[in-house]
C-alpha cells in the first residue's frame, strides 16, 4: 500500500516528492508520503465534483474517516484513509490540523477568484498544515510550526499567486530554523523560490537546500 501512495505522488505532487527523498527513515518518509496523498485527495474533491454539493460531500467523506480513526473504529476501505489511520495512531497526529486541511477546501468550491486575504488563509490551511504535520512527524519535539510559512510560499507560487521579496526572505528565515531532521518538510519550496528547468536541475536544487540547510 505505501509503495502504491508513493508512486501516486511521485506522479501528482513531484515537487514534495522529491523532498520525501531526503527522508532516510523509511517508515517516517511513509508516514510523510500519507500526509501528502491526503492533502493530495482533499484538494482533488472541488476539481471532481461537478457542483458545489458533490464537492461538499466528498470532503464530509473525509471528516467522517477522521471520526473513524480518532475514535478507534475500523476505517473505510481506501488506501489513503488506511494510511492516514496508521499515521494517526502511530504518530499522535493533531486533529486539528487534519481538519484545517479539509476546511481550506471548501474555498475552492467557489469558482469566483481568490481575493489576497482568501489565498493567504487557503494556502495556510492546506499545504501550510501539511508541512506542520510532516514537520512533526519528522521532528516531534522540535518547532513545527517553522514549516508553515514556507509551504505557504511554496503554495501560492505554485497557484500562480503573488509572492514578494520580504515574503520570500520570510520563508528563508523560517526554515534555516527547522532542524535537519524537518527541514525535508520544507526542501521542496527551494523549487519555488529558484525554479530549475531540468529534472537534474531539481534535484540539485533540492539536494543543495537539504544539504545547507537552506531555500
Amino acid at each position: 500500500m505505501s509503495d502504491d501512495l508513493d508512486d501516486l505522488i511521485r506522479r501528482v505532487d513531484p515537487d514534495r516528492w522529491l523532498s520525501s527523498r531526503f527522508v532516510a527513515d523509511a517508515a517516517l518518509r511513509a508516514d510523510v508520503i500519507a500526509i501528502y496523498a491526503y492533502d493530495h485527495e482533499l484538494a482533488r474533491a472541488p476539481k471532481v465534483a461537478s457542483n458545489a454539493l458533490l464537492g461538499e460531500i466528498r470532503l464530509t467523506w473525509w471528516r467522517e474517516m477522521l471520526d473513524e480513526a480518532f475514535e478507534g473504529r475500523p476505517v473505510r476501505a481506501h488506501p489513503t484513509a488506511q494510511a492516514l489511520a496508521g499515521v494517526i495512531a502511530r504518530r499522535g497526529v493533531p486533529r486539528d490540523l487534519l481538519e484545517l486541511m479539509i476546511d481550506g477546501r471548501y474555498r475552492e468550491l467557489d469558482r469566483t477568484p481568490m481575493s489576497v486575504a482568501e489565498a493567504l488563509s487557503w494556502a495556510i490551511d492546506t499545504a501550510g498544515q501539511a508541512a506542520k504535520i510532516a514537520a512533526y512527524i519528522l521532528d516531534p519535539v522540535g518547532d513545527a510550526e517553522l514549516a508553515q510559512f514556507p509551504a505557504v510560499v511554496w503554495a501560492l507560487k505554485r497557484r500562480g499567486l503573488g509572492v514578494d521579496a520580504a515574503e520570500a526572505e520570510s520563508a528563508r528565515d523560517d526554515a534555516r530554523l527547522l532542524s535537519a531532521a524537518a527541514f525535508p518538510s520544507v526542501a521542496h519550496v527551494a523549487l519555488a523560490l529558484k525554479p530549475a528547468k531540468s529534472e537534474l536541475g531539481k534535484r540539485l536544487r533540492v539536494t543543495w537546500a537539504v544539504a545547507t540547510g537552506r531555500l
